[in-house]
């Protein structure tokens, strides 16, 4: 009997991630180190995670190689790190687990200054200290880029003869870094020698079952999936996972019917995950054979004219206002782009509003976009500014040019940190805080640098701010709010909101602000969209009659569509009656959803000034 011949038969389960459980133990150093100073808090975790029903444990060994430890000063610890890394493993496992020696990747999405040469005599070095100690097999894991994962591969497979598991991590949804799609690079994994190929780390269970649904089972190695708990969120400057326990049994399942045979987990994961996908899989047999999905693409364009308004804190005073959101393109190109505006112009809404690379991914410069459909279209955007992508420098230029183009309507933001994005290796900036950019950009208004120096000449930009009311304490929430009108925010754009009860606590919390709030309200679109919502965006929660609702209208896309708009002009017509800002949010340039909203809510309004009219 044998790790590989356990796979062969049945689904095995992996642990879930060593650095978060650290992390909470208020950890902050370098996790590979405790492995000298704190020996029984290792073997805990270990054991923890075998209790919970893990028949395959990691080393804590990640980014114990020669690079990554000379950032602590460690360098000269390597042998004598991995080696008791190894033995507290073991003494763990027993006899009836399996101990994977880990290597993580050194390269991230942005490329390293190391070469490939001096990568691969990092990862011998590491790999033969491992093979000594007796492992059952190897783990390289966390390999953005898929260069070097090739050359560490082809290294392993002439060094031993013990199993290989290789896991990547996707640039983005069923994509590698290097544009190789993920089909594609597993079965080149399996032909560079590695027993199990598979991925990990960057995205939660919704993204990589997506990936895998796009990807036959491989020919000859077995399947693994390591997925984050979810997008983490930023709480009191900490990183936190919100997924819960049974979404990940759900996902197990699902997992499985995509072929995989090692489950575990990574970034996020405790040993409660771990319990519920190993529960959830435990009577469950291997998959021989699956069906494949195919991808589809579309394309189109065109635009018109329209007039600007007064500002959107004053229309928002005085009558009903709608604006959407419609996210520039993360590909080049336009078209669907413009033909969105133009639709949703149509209908009359008072702008568009263009994030800023939201949820850390990089898209078409939403200053261009913006600057593109007022010229064309005539239409009005609402730019988005993140603290995370610019410096001090880079923030005050990037008002200027606004100024410069005409978009004097912009919201200050955070930003979603850099970890969460297509490119984890990338450093989130945050000179300023959200409240520290609405003061500087009201410091613009008159004329004046963060320095203090004359711009030369005054700018004129109304400030949005961003509000979050899916939080525990809605007090709290609002009490930033007032911190942000202290700061000079004009009004507010909250996060989209999913029940009809949490729209009424809102208005309560917040009817005596000096500033208007934009509700904002986005369709769903599948069950899975809603599970991904609930789960994985942190802070988002939907009811279970939302998601049932969502899960009975199944996998036809227009009934999950329909039933999407039904939900949300619910939620419209609950805030019709306490807010006149109303914002929509396009889901996945879905435009016709969003406009068929926006005319829903025209009619509304119609409908109303003739009743009016009629009683007058």
């Amino acid at each position: 009997m044998g790790f590989l011949s356990d796979l062969n038969k049945q689904i095995l389960i992996g642990d879930g991630a060593m650095g978060t459980l650290l992390y909470s133990y208020g950890v902050d150093r370098c996790f590979e180190e405790l492995n000298l100073s704190k020996p029984e808090q290792i073997t805990g975790i270990h054991q923890a995670y075998i209790e919970a029903g893990a028949n395959v444990i990691q080393t804590n060994t990640y980014g114990a190689n020669y690079i990554k430890l000379s950032h602590y000063g460690l360098e000269d610890d390597i042998r004598q790190i991995n080696s008791k890394a190894v033995q507290h493993a073991k003494k763990a496992a027993g006899e009836s687990v399996y101990v994977m020696g880990t290597i993580g990747g050194v390269r991230t999405f942005k490329k390293s200054s190391h070469s490939l040469e001096e990568l691969k005599r990092n990862f011998r070095e590491q790999l033969y200290i491992l093979l000594n100690e007796g492992i059952d097999g190897l783990l390289l894991e966390t390999y953005y880029d898929f260069e070097e994962l090739k050359a560490v591969t082809e290294i392993a497979r002439k060094e031993t003869a013990l199993p290989i598991i290789t896991n990547v991590s996707l640039h983005e949804t069923g994509v590698l870094q290097d544009g190789t799609p993920l089909g594609e690079g597993l079965e080149i994994l399996e032909e560079i020698g590695a027993d199990v190929v598979g991925l990990n780390c960057r995205l939660g269970p919704h993204h990589m079952i997506r990936s895998l649904e796009e990807v036959p089972l491989p020919k000859k190695a077995f399947l693994s999936v390591y997925p984050n708990g979810s997008l983490p969120g930023l709480v009191d400057g900490r990183l936190v996972y919100e997924s819960d326990e049974s979404y990940f049994a759900e996902s197990a399942i699902k997992l499985r019917d995509q072929g995989a045979r090692l489950i575990g987990g990574c970034c996020g994961t405790t040993p409660r995950h771990i319990a519920a996908m190993a529960r959830a899989v435990s009577n469950l047999s291997p998959v021989l054979k699956k069906k494949i999905r195919y991808r589809t693409e579309t394309v189109n364009v065109q635009g018109s004219e329209t007039r600007m308004a007064p500002p959107l804190e004053e229309l928002v005073k005085t009558r009903r206002s709608v604006i959407v959101e419609l996210d520039p393109p993360k590909t080049l190109g336009l078209s669907k782009f413009l033909e969105g505006a133009k639709a949703l112009q149509s209908t009359g809404i008072d702008a568009i509003t263009l994030a800023d690379n939201s949820l850390a991914s990089p898209r078409i410069s939403n200053a261009a976009a913006g600057s593109i459909i007022k010229e064309k279209l005539g239409a009005r955007s609402l730019v988005h500014i993140t603290c995370r992508d610019r410096n001090l420098i880079g923030l005050q230029s990037h008002l200027m040019g606004l100024h410069t183009l005409g978009l004097t309507d912009v919201l200050a933001v955070t930003g979603d940190p850099s970890k969460i994005g297509d490119f984890p290796g990338a450093t989130s900036v945050y000179d300023l805080s959200a409240f520290d950019l609405i003061s500087l950009i009201k410091q613009f208004n008159k004329g004046v640098s963060y320095s203090g120096k004359p711009l030369g000449e005054k700018t004129n930009f109304s400030v949005g701010a961003a509000f979050n009311p899916n939080v525990r304490h809605l007090d709290k929430a609002v009490e930033r709010l007032d911190k942000k009108i202290s700061c000079g925010a004009d009004y507010f754009i909250s996060q989209p909101l999913f029940s009809i009860e949490q729209i009424q606590e809102v208005y309560e919390a917040t009817r005596n602000l000096n500033a208007p709030i934009y509700i904002g309200i986005m369709p769903l679109t599948s069950s899975r969209n809603a599970e991904f919502i609930h789960h994985e965006i942190p802070g988002m929660k939907l009811s279970d009659s939302i998601r049932e609702k969502m899960r009975l209208a199944g996998n036809d896309k227009i009934q999950a569509n329909q039933e999407g708009l039904a939900i949300a002009r619910s939620l419209i017509d609950a805030a019709f009656e306490l807010f006149n800002g109303i914002y929509l949010i396009t889901p996945f340039l879905q435009y016709n959803l969003t406009v068929e909203l926006s005319n829903y809510i025209a009619e509304k309004e119609r409908l109303r000034s003739e009743r009016k009219f009629l009683n007058v």
